[in-house]
C-alpha cells in the first residue's frame, strides 16, 4: 500500500526536499503540497492524504489551525497530522496534541527519522516516544486550558484494570513491545487493549489517549528534567 503524503510549510525549499526525499520511497508519495494552513486544509479535503506532514508557524492559517480542522472533520478521520516543530514552539505542539495530531518531529529531522516517522503515523501509531515529546507532554498537557472542554475522567470507569495499566505506560510514551515487555504479554495483546481504549473513550488516536491519560489524571506528570 502506498501512503500518500500532504507537504505543509511555507519554506519551498523545504518542501522541494522532503518531496524528493518521500518520492523516493517505493512505499509513499507526495499528492499535494501547500504553503499555508487555509491551503493545508483545503488540500487535505480534496485528496484526503494518509498523513499531513505539518508546520506550525505559517503566514495566515497557521498549522495549528489546520490541524484542528482536519481533525474535526469526520470525512478525513483516516488522516493522520505529524506537527514538524522547535521547542520554541511546544506550547503550540501540546495545544495540536489536543486537536488531534498523531506526532512530532524536529524541522532538523534526518531523512530516515522523518520517513519512519511519516510509516508510523500511517500505521495508525503515534509519534510519542522521543524524550523530547514526552517532556512536551508533561510540561503542557496537564496546563489549565480555559478553551478545553473537561477531560472524560468519568469514562475511565469503563476501561478494565489492564486497559488502564495499558494507557497508563503508553502515556509515558512507551511503545507495544515495551509495554509488552513489562506485563509480560505479547505486543498484539497491547495493541488490542490500546484499540479497546480508544473505541470506548472515544481517542481518534494513541495521541489523544495520551492526551485523555494525562487531562483524567490517570497519570501525573514527571517533575521537569534540567535539561528541559
Amino acid at each position: 500500500m502506498t501512503i500518500r503524503v500532504l507537504l505543509a510549510d511555507d519554506q519551498t525549499l523545504l518542501r522541494a526536499t522532503f518531496r524528493i526525499l518521500i518520492d523516493s520511497c517505493e512505499d509513499m508519495e507526495v499528492v499535494a503540497e501547500a504553503a499555508d494552513g487555509a491551503e493545508a486544509a483545503a488540500l487535505t479535503s480534496a485528496h484526503a492524504p494518509d498523513v499531513v506532514v505539518m508546520d506550525i508557524r505559517m503566514p495566515g492559517t497557521d498549522g495549528l489551525a489546520a490541524t484542528s480542522a482536519i481533525c474535526a472533520d469526520p470525512e478525513l478521520s483516516a488522516t493522520r497530522v505529524l506537527i514538524l516543530t522547535t521547542f520554541e514552539t511546544d506550547e503550540y505542539v501540546a495545544r495540536a496534541l489536543r486537536a488531534g495530531a498523531s506526532g512530532f518531529l524536529g524541522k532538523d529531522v534526518g531523512a530516515d527519522e522523518l520517513l519512519t516517522g511519516i510509516r508510523t503515523v500511517a500505521s495508525g501509531d503515534s509519534l510519542l516516544s522521543p524524550v523530547a515529546t514526552r517532556a512536551l507532554i508533561t510540561r503542557f498537557l496537564t496546563a489549565p486550558d480555559p478553551e478545553a472542554p473537561l477531560a472524560p475522567s468519568e469514562l475511565l470507569a469503563s476501561l478494565t484494570a489492564r486497559e488502564r495499566e495499558v494507557m497508563s505506560l503508553a502515556a509515558e510514551g512507551k511503545s507495544n513491545a515495551e509495554i509488552a515487555e513489562v506485563l509480560f504479554v505479547s505486543p498484539l495483546t497491547v495493541r488490542t487493549h490500546v484499540q479497546r481504549a480508544m473505541n470506548k473513550l472515544g481517542a481518534r488516536d494513541r495521541a489523544q489517549l495520551v492526551v485523555i491519560a494525562y487531562q483524567s489524571g490517570l497519570v501525573r506528570p514527571a517533575p521537569p528534567r534540567d535539561q528541559f
